[in-house]
């Protein structure tokens, strides 16, 4: 059995291959590398479920990075137990057909109760004074001393947020190429995310993000340098290709004008009331799920959204099976924004009813996918010394609120999810060896990929 790295470099497309990710294009050229067509909607957990299972969003669950949970009457994102991902997955397989296999999760999603071997992924520690900590959750326990040790705590805040950036990225390379040279799984899946920063902040065709795929290849390429040395095959791919968009659709202040939605005022201000709105809006990037309580208000919010500037398509039953989303946990109705535009979570009509957590980094309280989280409000006179102020404000013990994100949605000029169009706007596959050469690739075939790399003979 061979021994192989599954690099995901999120974000990365055809056209960067030959622009500033030379040392990929170099291993494009001497492996190979072929156009990935994604499945709907194209976002991390959805897509990185359907790279392990081989299965669509209708069969594994994974509708989006998260969804309604309808009987606890709440939204959810970014959960971490691979136990909501339904199906065989691609190490389940390896493991049968050879006991000796071995596998490692370092960052790609749903990584905790996965039946790996070795596990590293984020998980802050939440203080019972309200602060939050950087923190991983590592398996086995000691993983976490060795790493820490070694490369210091993981940096959260370069993770996500104002200041996420490549020193994220930069320290789960260096603990995947730890885990490499100390445990030689026999298959290592590694999450790279620093495109996904400025590409959603500038505009993929701006020169800022032509300077972030440049310092991503730079860390991929140690890393896979590193891994070839120990004996790996490499295996390069990306969830999506991210394009540029002018403004976003406020789909649920959309709906509440419309009396379909219904929010409720609180101490923190004006809260979203899912049990009792007739429907709303889960906004994840391009794509938004709508959750209708009442089936006779089904037609009434679809002609609604069929005809809101912005929103290209609206998917009932069966545009749902169409797409390969048809499943419990998705809405009743499923929207497609327009290529120029994005969903945003907002269900306020005055940003001065806005919830505290708004204008903060908070990705568990927002009931949708938050971009403007990665900017400093340019409002703000001196958003970094309000920074600084709040975190000495922190550091002295006294109650503290870095509200700092901005509100405007006209901030961000890249967004994800749809479908490509052109083969230079979607994700990719290369790799190292060329025996394994193909034309364009769907997600559902990557699995197999996988496995026949592991039991190639040679």
């Amino acid at each position: 059995m061979r021994r192989l790295l599954v690099l995901d470099v999120v974000g990365l497309t055809p056209k960067h291959l030959r622009g500033a990710a030379k040392s990929l294009g170099r291993l494009a050229a001497d492996g190979f590398a072929a156009p990935l067509r994604p499945v709907f909607p194209a976002v991390t957990c959805s897509v990185q479920s359907t790279f392990v299972t081989g299965r669509t969003p209708t069969e594994h669950g994974i509708v989006g990075n998260g969804w309604y949970f309808r009987d606890l009457a709440e939204v959810w994102l970014w959960r971490q137990s691979n136990r909501l991902v339904h199906g065989d997955k691609v190490w389940h397989e390896a493991k049968a057909r050879d006991p000796a296999f071995t596998c490692a999760n370092l960052f790609w999603w749903y990584a905790m109760a996965g039946d790996f071997d070795a596990v590293v992924t984020p998980r802050p520690a939440y203080h019972a004074d309200g602060r939050k900590s950087p923190d991983v959750w590592t398996d086995p326990a000691e993983l976490k001393p060795e790493l820490n040790a070694k490369l210091g705590r993981f940096p959260l805040f370069e993770f996500w947020g104002p200041r996420a950036g490549l020193p994220s990225s930069q320290w789960i390379a260096d603990a995947a190429a730890h885990v490499l040279s100390t445990r030689s799984p026999t298959l290592a899946f590694v999450y790279l995310p620093h495109l996904d920063y400025d590409l959603q902040r500038f505009d993929p065709d701006d020169p800022r993000s032509d300077a972030a795929v440049a310092a991503i290849d730079g860390v991929a390429s140690r890393l896979i340098d590193h891994a070839r040395g120990c004996g790996y095959d490499v295996l390069v791919l990306s969830e999506y290709g991210i394009t540029p968009v002018t403004d976003a659709v406020p789909i649920n202040r959309i709906l509440r004008e419309a009396g379909f939605l219904r929010a409720q005022d609180n101490l923190v201000g004006e809260l979203l009331d899912v049990a009792v709105s007739r429907a709303f809006a889960v906004a994840d990037h391009q794509c938004a799920h709508v959750y209708v309580r009442e089936a006779r208000d089904v037609p009434a919010v679809k002609a609604l959204l069929e005809t809101t500037q912005g929103i290209e398509r609206v998917l009932d039953a069966r545009g749902k099976a169409e797409f390969g989303i048809d499943h419990d946990r998705s809405g009743e109705l499923v929207a497609i924004s327009e290529p120029d535009r994005w969903f945003s979570y907002p269900w306020w009509l005055d940003d001065a009813n806005a919830p505290d957590f708004a204008r903060t980094v908070d990705i568990h309280k927002k009931p949708g996918y938050d971009p403007l989280e990665l900017m400093l409000d340019p409002k703000l006179p001196a958003p970094k010394l309000k920074v600084a102020w709040t975190l000495l404000k922190k550091a002295l013990g006294f109650r503290y609120l870095l509200d700092v994100v901005p509100l405007d949605t006209r901030l961000i000029r890249g967004s994800h999810g749809r479908l490509p169009e052109r083969d230079d706007d979607g994700p990719v596959l290369i790799g190292s060896d060329r025996r394994f050469a193909t034309g364009e690739i769907a997600a559902t075939a990557v699995r197999k990929t996988i496995l026949d790399h592991l039991f190639a003979a040679g």
